[in-house]
């Protein structure tokens, strides 16, 4: 049975004491770089029981960790009586309903984090309810960005989104300042579409949207980047995402990168999707990344337990780890990643000069086709580029569209089919799916067990 649900609502209450687990994200990355990668799940439940559980887990494994309360769907879209109602119906949601549980019960979960941060995770193009709770509840930390969380998932205008993230983000800054808190805002334009992106749209929006936070008056941002399908172009796009935060954020602003691991179609066996990890961490490794968002052999399939979350990250630290001794990848520093770095400053620059208000500046870059995501359908994408998957595995341009990219050798305008997109969407599925039957572990996956915990760290 799950553990009744204690709602928060009415007057919101002062903000309690900050809880153990709430205290500065930026800090504590800083104070692990260069020693450990720090891993962290996406795991959300809507059961305070489970989610109390899950983050106790999560502190409790032998990996060092950043916990996650990851927001449900109608949360995320701010339909709070579509939650309540569900839970009414169901008693469970596909994450943690923040502003239904509301900030003292909120608080009292992230207490069970123990020395840990907590970082709310949610996916809202309007996340000032949110904002509001998490802060309330003695939190600091969270992430998205107005152009990564509207364009890719669902239908709010653009201009709409930046709007809200203007407000929400001056809101989070200032009154997580005057209490005595620095706010931490993890951008999530790394990843856009989760896939067929190539790597210099992805920093270039990720650097844009931290500024944008810079702007609003946060003081402690994290940059991201998404796996894609080629370890070798994945380092040089994160040597050249930290060469740009360096240039580009003031120096008085706390910086570190995160990588999430491939966030496109996953491998659907154990094999493929447990190897996959492992080349996240491994990447993670070799590029210096502080931080390291994980996924589970679960994603093809269901949503993961406790169990196998901790699971994950025990895996991708102990290969972090390995890959930091002796790797077959260089290390980012001794790529050329000179072809990423220009065509990112490139975007970067075409967007700074129409605007100093970089939200302005972003609404422009779109409506121009300045700035342009391959395949996202949302009415304020041009939808314009194409990229493909090269003969080598690396993510490239197919049709450039109007983005001011410097002059080089292109692929060649050319279409790409409905046939080839399905294609290029499986391709790093069944790559690693490949790969694991060559010499991993194979089978089904045991099937759900939502309150399953691990029994040990």
């Amino acid at each position: 049975m799950n553990t009744p649900v204690v709602l928060g609502g009415g007057t919101p209450a002062p903000a309690p004491a900050p809880a153990p687990g709430s205290h500065d994200l930026g800090e504590y990355v800083r104070r692990f770089a260069g020693s450990a990668l720090i891993v962290q799940p996406r795991m959300g439940m809507s059961d305070p029981g489970v989610m109390a559980a899950g983050l106790r887990a999560v502190a409790g494994t032998r990996a060092r960790t950043v916990a996650t309360l990851t927001i449900d769907s109608y949360t995320r879209v701010g339909d709070e009586a579509g939650a309540r109602a569900a839970l009414a119906r169901h008693g469970l949601l596909n994450g943690y309903p923040i502003t239904v549980h509301g900030p003292e019960l909120t608080a009292a979960l992230a207490g069970e984090a123990g020395d840990r941060p907590v970082q709310v995770r949610h996916g809202s193009a309007s996340p000032g309810a949110i904002f509001r709770t998490l802060v309330r509840a003695g939190l600091s930390a969270s992430e998205g960005g107005p152009v990564s969380y509207c364009l890719p998932y669902g239908r709010t205008p653009l201009a709409e989104s930046v709007a809200h993230w203007r407000e929400a983000t001056r809101q989070l800054a200032d009154e997580c300042a005057a209490l005595g808190r620095r706010a931490h805002l993890e951008t999530f334009g790394g990843c856009l579409l989760g896939q067929l992106c190539p790597p210099s749209l992805l920093i270039a929006v990720s650097l844009l949207e931290s500024l944008f936070f810079v702007q609003q008056g946060i003081r402690s941002v994290s940059l991201s980047y998404a796996q894609q399908t080629d370890p070798v172009q994945d380092l040089e796009a994160l040597a050249a995402l930290r060469r740009l935060a360096d240039t580009y954020l003031p120096e008085h602003v706390d910086r570190h990168l995160v990588l999430y691991t491939y966030m496109g179609v996953f491998p659907a066996t154990r094999a493929g999707a447990e190897l996959l990890t492992d080349r996240s961490a491994e990447l993670a490794a070799r590029a210096g990344v502080e931080r390291l968002i994980v996924k589970t052999p679960a994603e093809a399939h269901r949503i993961p337990t406790v169990s196998e979350n901790v699971r994950s990250l025990r895996r991708a630290s102990d290969a972090a780890a390995r890959a930091r001794t002796a790797h077959d990848l260089p290390w980012a520093h001794q790529t050329d990643y000179s072809g990423v770095l220009a065509e990112a400053t490139a975007l970067i620059e075409a967007v700074l000069q129409l605007s100093d208000d970089v939200g302005s500046a972003l609404l422009q870059a779109f409506r121009r086709g300045l700035l342009d995501v391959p395949f996202c359908l949302h009415r304020d994408n041009r939808a314009a580029t194409r990229s493909a998957i090269d003969a080598d595995g690396r993510l490239v341009w197919a049709d450039q569209g109007a983005l001011p990219l410097p002059r080089r050798a292109r692929t060649g305008g050319r279409g790409v089919t409905a046939a080839q997109l399905l294609t290029m969407l499986r391709h790093t599925a069944e790559q690693y799916d490949s790969l694991g039957a060559a010499g991993g572990p194979q089978g089904a996956l045991p099937g759900p067990a939502q309150n399953a915990l691990p029994t040990a760290s």
